[in-house]
């Protein structure tokens, strides 16, 4: 398969990229800085690096891009810098979705494109009614306004929600929540919820990088498992 990954040389995007090489697909890798290259992934001759932000591409570069795409991996997010979480663009993670989408629908593939996007367990599900306390609803209601970058998560994901929805006949996507991101070098047991089990914020659990990365290719490899979480909003936590 021909898989696009955004943000390809984060702390969970490196791994998606090296899980895909692991399965021999075709990897377009759009990266921010070269530099950050990973040794040991890039180069590969299986992945084509390209080099840029999505808000700043042209329509060619666009169609480029999406040309003979089966899949998108977003694994992009704000820098953890002043700058990062509160200069612009604000709305990075949803306007890149954006731009993704247009795109798909200007080139009307003959096939539908998978899209999975990385998010937070602390973004609420608005399809469904997950139960949150009131003291953790007052305080993401905090974080909203003063951390551009959750309010950036929610308006990703209601995005793929409203706009472009579960039946869309050009785009399929699923939008996966690990609880508290930690570092392991293997993959292990893990559990997937279409709602949380804790408290996102005063019971959180823990989920590694590896075991997010492994399931997000999963969900673009195993056709059974795309159709049981498509226009869901998955919650993953270590066993």
């Amino acid at each position: 398969m021909n898989i696009v990954v955004v943000g390809a040389t984060g702390a969970t995007g490196k791994i998606v990229v090296q899980e895909l090489i692991n399965h021999n697909h075709i990897v377009k890798a759009v990266i921010r800085v070269e530099s950050s290259l990973p040794s040991g992934i890039f180069p590969h001759s299986n992945v084509t690096i390209i080099t840029g932000s999505i808000l700043e591409f042209s329509d060619i570069d666009m169609s480029e891009l999406i040309k003979d795409c089966d899949a998108i991996i977003s694994c992009l997010g704000h820098n953890l810098t002043f700058k990062g979480m509160f200069g612009h663009p604000r709305r990075l993670v949803t306007q890149t979705i954006e731009k993704l989408y247009n795109s798909i629908k200007n080139e009307r593939p003959n096939k539908k494109i998978k899209l999975v996007l990385m998010n937070s367990s602390g973004n609420s599900n608005r399809d469904l009614d997950e139960k949150i306390s009131l003291a953790q609803k007052c305080i993401i209601t905090l974080v909203r306004t003063l951390l551009p970058p959750h309010l950036d998560n929610e308006k990703a994901s209601d995005y793929l929600r409203v706009i472009v929805g579960q039946n869309n006949k050009d785009l399929e996507w699923v939008v996966v929540r690990p609880d508290g991101l930690i570092d392991k070098d293997k993959i292990s047991d893990y559990e997937i919820f279409p709602s949380p089990i804790r408290s996102a914020l005063f019971d959180a659990g823990e989920t590694s990088r590896i075991n997010v990365a492994h399931f997000m290719v999963e969900l673009i490899r195993n056709e059974t498992t795309w159709n049981n979480w498509k226009g869901q909003m998955p919650l993953i936590y270590n066993k």
